[in-house]
């Protein structure tokens, strides 16, 4: 099941996709997405998406992010792979639809681009027992770019989250889909083209902490909500990584993909004015 929020933007309304074409409202409220996602099927009433902003699938908690989790990614930045996941957050209000604009921040000179497989929690998890029980709290998967300003992130302090959370940079979606349709996070092909040039074409399967891990160990350090999000990591291919650096600037366009997670296109434009 494919789960979607379409509208404006703080107007957004929970559907169901149909096929890609149409979509069925989610009735209001809370509860199993899922079991809401039936009813609306059930229903009958479609509605086009033809002419319908879709915004990011979840408004989550948090997103808890890992760095360094793939060894193609960590050498080409000339680091170590690390012993246990690196944590960073993103603050909820970084998170756009996938086909919104990307604002570089002013005095931003070296953004950057990630995509990512975000894993969305579905039931709370507190200091997981071992990582077989991890699994049960996965609600589904979402594509994730984790935008990056590198500039403030290496050169201002070396705090990563002064680079990670600039507005719009953590553009999400299309669309959020149920566990039961990806049994296998760790066979999911993603890439991301700048102005149809290939810059990251792996697999989660070259993950060094694989999604039942980084679910366990983080629950030893916070407590995930349903809602939130872990962002997994990237693959190598960045801006930062190539030879010589390449960043974006303003009128580049980002397509982020991933096998059953659908397709983003944003626009770069500038926080200058």
């Amino acid at each position: 099941m494919r789960i979607v929020r379409l509208g404006e933007p703080g107007e957004e309304r929970e559907a169901v996709l149909v096929d890609d074409e149409h979509a069925a409202w989610l009735p209001p409220g809370g509860g199993d997405v899922r079991q809401r996602g039936e009813e609306a099927l059930a229903n009958g009433e479609r509605v086009a998406l033809q002419g319908i902003r879709v915004g990011a699938p979840l408004r989550p908690g948090k997103i808890v992010c890992v760095g360094l989790n793939y060894a193609d990614h960590a050498a080409e930045g000339g680091q170590q792979a690390p012993a246990e996941p690196i944590l960073f957050m993103k603050v909820p209000d970084t998170v756009v639809g996938p086909y919104d604009d990307v604002v570089i921040p002013r005095g931003g000179d070296k953004t950057d681009w990630e995509v990512e497989l975000g894993v969305v929690i579905g039931r709370q998890a507190t200091a997981l027992a071992d990582e077989a029980a991890a699994m049960d709290h996965v609600a589904g998967y979402v594509l994730c770019n984790d935008v990056s300003e590198r500039a403030f992130q290496l050169e201002r302090g070396g705090q990563w989250d002064k680079g990670k959370n600039c507005a719009t940079f953590c553009p999400m979606g299309p669309w959020f889909v149920t566990a039961d349709e990806l049994p296998d996070p760790q066979a999911v092909a993603l890439g991301l083209d700048v102005n149809d040039t290939a810059y990251q074409d792996s697999s989660t399967k070259q993950m060094i902490f694989p999604v039942a891990h980084l679910v366990w160990y983080i629950s030893q350090f916070m407590t995930l909500y349903p809602g939130d999000v872990i962002s997994t990591g990237t693959p190598a291919g960045v801006g930062a990584g190539q030879k010589p650096p390449v960043f974006l600037r303003t009128g580049d366009v980002m397509r982020v993909w991933a096998s059953g997670l659908g397709e983003q296109r944003s626009t770069l434009i500038s926080g200058d004015s």
